[in-house]
């Protein structure tokens, strides 16, 4: 059975409600499910609680949310590129959780895998440990850690197939597997959808049994947060080296 949907709204807003948890993929702005994110904003739900490694940059990827004010908590572990996400917190406008980026990965991972929660030492003796249950093992002290299950996945692959099998290109290979495993509805925009045939079963990174549906997305020009480049070496220099 065919998952594509063919357009943004239709494969969102029958779902979408106010105060949903809705995890995104993405670093930065690298692998940023932004049709999606373009059409949770045009959708006017409120009060949402946003899980993502961060809030994208004002005006940009998750950044559009903040500026519509629907987002009441974010559970993140970098939020420094994104003034109005600072100022809302000050504000007392919006709940933050801080959490350890590789913690943050496996809470997502652990939901998606059936794992109520799980021990870590990221974080013992420091304010992310306040508050959580702490275990001694082998010596060590340990944090416990919940999973994280999302009402709603939104998730960018490269390429996927009509039954919902994903792969991934280059750096877009961040959250977007542990977002499309840990959400109870899961929606992901494609750069390729294959019409007649399927992905390699041996390259697969997400099996289509964890999406819902799919939507092609955007031919639009991929935004970089931050440009940073080594100088070129000149023509002579190379010839002396």
């Amino acid at each position: 059975m065919s998952k594509l949907w063919t357009s943004e709204a239709s494969s969102l807003r029958d779902v979408i409600t106010d105060g949903a948890v809705i995890a995104v993929g993405g670093f930065g702005l690298s692998g940023n499910p932004t049709d999606l994110i373009e059409e949770l904003r045009d959708s006017g739900a409120m009060g949402l609680t946003i899980v993502s490694n961060n809030m994208g940059v004002d005006g940009k990827g998750l950044g559009l949310l903040l500026e519509n004010k629907q987002v009441k908590k974010v559970i993140a572990s970098y939020v420094g590129e994104n003034k109005l996400f600072a100022q809302q917190y000050l504000d007392g406008l919006l709940e933050v959780e801080f959490v350890p980026q590789g913690t943050l990965a496996e809470r997502l991972r652990a939901g998606g895998a059936g794992i109520p929660g799980f021990y870590t030492k990221t974080g013992v003796g420091t304010p992310i440990a306040e508050g959580k249950e702490h275990q001694d093992f082998d010596g060590q002290t340990y944090l416990l850690e919940r999973g994280i299950v999302a009402d709603i996945a939104l998730v960018r692959a490269h390429t996927a197939d009509l039954a919902g099998n994903l792969t991934y290109r280059y750096s877009a290979r961040n959250f977007n597997p542990v977002v499309a495993t840990a959400g109870r509805f899961t929606i992901v925009e494609a750069e390729v959808i294959l019409t007649d045939s399927f992905i390699d079963p041996n390259v697969v990174t997400t099996p289509g049994i964890f999406v819902q549906r799919l939507i092609k997305a955007q031919d639009r020009v991929k935004e970089i947060e931050q440009r940073t480049v080594r100088p070129r070496p000149s023509a002579e220099a190379g010839k002396e080296s």
